[in-house]
């Protein structure tokens, strides 16, 4: 009996077509029993995710971004918190602009070359357990963050909202924009909790991660955590300065090839750490996967083991 799988569609994302669905869509139909949904809010491919296994579905596939999965993501696992077996697993065809956690899973940046991969990978019966984040009530896939990463997601979206595409040009232009023009680099606002330490900071940035590298811009990796992984628990990237000369020494070690990890003495790195939290004093800027989710003045993370079944 072929697996029952519910085919999510983000028709607005960067790479997503008409011409490429429908590739796509056949080479699935040829292996699974497949149904096909296009979003049509923001928030639309959570509720399709969560209604998907009381639906008897037992596989969830997404083409489109970042966003797309990570919805997806919690409406699985929001709907069937506990019984893991009662969970469809996932599927995520890169449809974005960025694609992180595609290319995190190790597919091809192609989408139809990824559903090559994807049915390779349920005609072999091969699947991985992945662990998640989660911040407050929100889980993320590869990474969350407040303060000035969180500030230029929010200008990106600003920009789209005008009918920009996000490019990895665009990004940049944000990220010096924000920094040079908006973001506050005198105040620190940013204190970091954990178990078994006293509190550091103040920082002006705290980036949670649960893989790396992630990949923003183009093909170029962005390394902030080289030993973040979906087996271990949650990675830390912090700032205590946003001084010139300081900032850019790290983002170019961030964007070296030589895969190391940010140094100095501006910078706090944590690794494998099951909880943490991140206090501020002021409403800061927060993201999670690459969307904007306000602004917050706390923020608890939890490193969630095994919380994910991902066909890939």
């Amino acid at each position: 009996m072929r697996v029952r799988a519910l085919l999510i569609v983000n028709p607005h994302a960067t790479s997503t077509t008409q011409l490429r669905r429908d590739v796509i869509v056949r080479a699935l139909s040829s292996a699974v029993e497949l149904e096909v949904v296009q979003t049509r809010y923001r928030g639309h491919a959570t509720a399709l995710a969560a209604a998907a296994g009381h639906d008897g579905f037992r596989l969830v596939l997404t083409f489109g971004g970042d966003g797309t999965v990570n919805e997806v993501v919690n409406g699985i696992l929001g709907a069937n918190p506990v019984n893991g077996d009662a969970r469809p697993a996932l599927g995520a065809l890169p449809g974005g602009n960025a694609n992180v956690f595609t290319r995190a899973m190790g597919l091809p940046t192609d989408p139809v070359d990824a559903a090559g991969q994807v049915l390779a990978a349920l005609t072999e019966g091969r699947s991985q357990s992945i662990g998640l984040g989660l911040a407050g009530d929100r889980y993320f896939t590869f990474n969350a963050g407040l303060g000035l990463d969180a500030e230029v997601v929010r200008a990106v979206d600003g920009q789209r909202a005008r009918g920009r595409m996000a490019t990895p040009a665009l990004y940049m232009r944000m990220t010096l924009r924000q920094y040079y023009r908006v973001t506050d680099r005198r105040h620190p606002a940013l204190m970091l909790e954990t178990d078994g330490r006293p509190p550091a900071g103040p920082l002006f940035l705290g980036i949670v991660s649960n893989t790396a590298p992630w990949t923003y811009l183009g093909h170029r990796p962005i390394n902030t955590n080289p030993q973040a992984g979906f087996g271990t628990g949650l990675d830390v990237f912090a700032l205590r300065s946003l001084r010139t000369v300081s900032t850019f020494r790290v983002l170019r070690r961030m964007l070296s090839a030589e895969g190391r990890a940010p140094g100095g003495n501006s910078v706090l790195t944590l690794h494998d750490v099951a909880e943490l939290t991140l206090r501020a004093t002021r409403p800061v800027a927060f993201q999670v996967d690459g969307e904007y989710m306000g602004e917050h003045e706390r923020v608890r993370f939890l490193s969630v083991p095994d919380a994910l079944r991902v066909i890939a």
